[in-house]
């Protein structure tokens, strides 16, 4: 019996894989060079644990796509997971490792239901996974309604998120390599492997062959599910926290990682080491980017980049060695079948009536669960004084879920009620700009009386508020404003300066006017806090020994704050304070000195009494400056409804608001008034 050997080069790197490692390279070159503290071991340890949850989906993905199919819900079976395991934790009272193996098992069965539905009934996989995507994360978000979160996990636990052997390698490592070696031995050292290949190839061509397709497939689907829900535990422990969005986009990067390491989406063709290499181009990417301060958009444009660059490589490649083949008739397909113009309609046909059916499923879900007296995106209809006409105002925050966004809301529907308004709250979930821009083109084909909008991105949303005072509605921005010429007035809770200053001066008196501090901020684009930064930095001419290392984004979302503050505190162990300026920043950051250790660590910021309390009394947190919330959604309604009614003229210098007096107008801004310090002595005075 002849064998062929084949090239060192083909034989290591079947798909050209070398080509991703070169990148790899230089990506690590250029952010040593521009990023600070970018080639260090303790930004490789980084790295490393903040690849691992990635690592897993990308890993199970390999086989999946390596048979032509696709699984878009491991992202969402980690929320799920997620969550089931920290409620049977706090709420069953379950042990660390019998919660685990509740959501493992769960995990198991979100990958069975996939498996039947693709194996038995012959649905698509995508049309399949693409319902269940919707489905996990509903179900996550009905059980939590979207805002509970499970914490206060045992230190043993928190351990394998957020420790490391030796100071150096994440503990989380050694799971993760097993995982690696696990799927590598399935994939490249066994019959099932083969079969798997096969598979992809020709899942005709494989059945005729003798192989009973269903079996292999259902399998790699199952323990996608698995995996899925490993890398949920894993994220809980490194987070310190169970949320419904845990893994929120994390089945795209998977699923780049994989197709970036040369595993074909047609099938046939790919390995778990190429894939590895696309896992961690990607991850150094993200970490280079963040050291080198640059805007964390360009991570989507680089992968795309990367990703585009590396398929023509290898599609250039592999073009000659086609040419000199004299038939296609061995052991690889490199181009997809050809489809008709009938399939491609009865495939899109196919996904439309599955995704109105899933909408259809979600909507039925989130009524069902919502409390009685939830209102969302409805007028209410406060008992308010008669009148000939009821002004409708509507409101937007920045994300309706931000609980400064609800105390906010507590004052304006009290506004509402008092003033005899009705009042639409609407918004994105999430910090959204584009989705602020299609909610106030709705309220403008409704024809609402005033829109109050919280502005996410100040040069995204004053077009569209133009179009609005075209139409002769009034407009109001609150908390963060929009271009003067977009909006009647401001209504704004502080100064910039004041706030600025306020911040600043508290953290030189906490720190003693001398060391390294951090600021972990709400989103880079939010005109708000890039004016407090403003000020922040004015002022910090007259602390000279005092010195802002970084400045981090959040994009108000706690996990990633807290994330965000652990990479501080390993890259710049000499930092002495961190401060946040959003309202998720400062709890955020404090769990995660909390959970570290560090005594020597002060945290500070702009937040809610009610979310730091427990840490201003555990002597984390030394002080919470911020205004009055529920205030500040009451003037803005308040002055709303007064402005469409016409009782605040052109030229006004203040008018009497209701519970709050007298309030001054300064130009063509409504002044809330000035910040307040909250700390162990007064906190508990406040309620909000």
């Amino acid at each position: 019996m002849l064998s062929e050997r084949r090239p060192w080069r083909e034989a290591w790197f079947p798909n050209g894989e070398w080509m991703l490692l070169v990148v790899l390279a230089v990506e690590i070159a250029v952010f040593s060079a521009i990023g600070k503290n970018f080639f260090t071991w303790a930004n490789l340890s980084e790295v490393i644990r903040l690849s691992v949850e990635l690592g897993l989906l990308a890993v199970a993905l390999s086989p999946v796509i390596l048979t032509g199919g696709i699984d878009l819900s491991v992202g969402s079976m980690m929320g799920l997971a997620a969550v089931v395991f920290g409620a049977a934790w706090r709420d069953g009272h379950f042990s660390i490792p019998a919660a685990a193996a509740t959501a493992l098992v769960l995990g198991a069965a979100g990958g069975s239901l996939n498996a039947l539905l693709i194996t038995r009934f012959g649905i698509p996989p995508i049309i399949v996974t693409l319902g269940t995507y919707s489905l996990f994360r509903g179900i996550a978000e009905g059980i939590t309604r979207g805002a509970v979160n499970y914490s206060g996990f045992p230190a043993p636990f928190l351990r394998l998120g957020q420790g490391y052997w030796w100071g150096v390698a994440p503990v989380q490592l050694p799971l993760f390599l097993l995982v690696v070696a696990g799927y590598a031995l399935l994939q490249h050292r066994s019959t099932l492997g083969r079969k798997l290949y096969a598979i992809g190839f020709s899942a005709a061509g494989a059945r005729y062959a003798g192989i009973r397709v269903e079996r292999p497939v259902a399998l790699v689907y199952v323990l996608s599910g698995l995996v899925s829900s490993l890398a949920a535990i894993i994220y809980v422990a490194h987070l310190g926290q169970a949320k419904s969005d845990a893994g929120t986009g994390y089945e795209l990067a998977a699923i780049t990682a994989v197709v970036l390491g040369g595993t074909s989406v047609f099938g046939g063709r790919g390995t778990i080491w190429g894939t590895l290499a696309g896992l961690f181009s990607i991850s150094v990417l993200q970490d280079g980017l963040r050291l080198a301060a640059l805007p964390s958009e360009l991570t989507g444009v680089l992968t795309g980049a990367v990703l585009v660059l590396t398929i023509a490589l290898g599609r250039a490649r592999r073009a000659p060695r086609r040419a000199r083949q004299p038939a296609p008739s061995d052991a690889t397909i490199e181009e997809a079948p050809e489809m008709r113009n009938t399939q491609l309609a009865v495939l899109c046909a196919a996904v439309l009536a599955g995704s109105l059916i899933v909408a259809g499923t979600n909507i039925w879900l989130v009524h069902s669960l919502r409390p009685a007296d939830a209102v969302t995106g409805a007028a209410l209809m406060p008992a308010g004084p008669p009148a000939s006409h009821r002004p409708v105002i509507a409101m937007m925050p920045k994300a309706k879920g931000d609980p400064y966004f609800v105390s906010c809301r507590e004052g304006a529907e009290e506004a509402a009620r008092e003033t005899g308004a009705d009042l639409i709250w609407d918004g994105p979930t999430g910090l959204d700009p584009a989705r602020q821009n299609e909610v106030v083109e709705g309220w403008i084909t409704r024809r609402v009386d005033a829109i109050a909008v919280s502005v996410e991105n100040s040069a995204g949303i004053s077009t569209v508020l133009r179009k609005a005072r075209e139409r002769g509605i009034r407009v109001l921005t609150w908390d963060a404003d929009a271009a003067p010429d977009a909006r009647d007035y401001f209504v704004n809770q502080a100064t910039p300066q004041g706030i600025g200053f306020t911040l600043t001066d508290e953290a030189a008196r906490l720190m003693g006017g001398q060391g390294e501090f951090a600021i972990i901020t709400g989103a880079l684009s939010a005109a708000n806090q890039n004016a407090w930064l403003g000020f922040i930095k004015e002022r910090l001419a007259q602390y000279p020994r005092m010195k802002l290392v970084t400045i981090r984004p959040s994009d108000d979302d706690r996990d990633k704050g807290f994330a965000e503050t652990q990479t501080v505190l390993k890259v710049y162990p000499q930092v002495k304070l961190i401060m946040g300026i959003a309202t998720s920043s400062v709890p955020a950051a404090a769990e995660a000195v909390r959970q570290s250790g560090r005594k020597d660590v002060f945290v500070m910021g702009l937040s809610l009494p009610n979310l730091n309390k427990p840490y201003v009394h555990q002597g984390v947190v030394q002080a919470v400056v911020l205004w009055n919330t529920k205030d500040l959604g009451y003037l803005t309604v308040y002055a709303a409804a007064l402005l469409v009614r016409g009782q605040i003229p052109p030229g006004a210098t203040g008018f009497e608001a209701g519970r709050l007096g007298a309030i001054e107008i300064r130009g063509d801004q409504i002044l809330l008034g000035k910040p307040v310090i909250f700390n162990k002595e007064n906190i508990d005075r406040f309620n909000f």
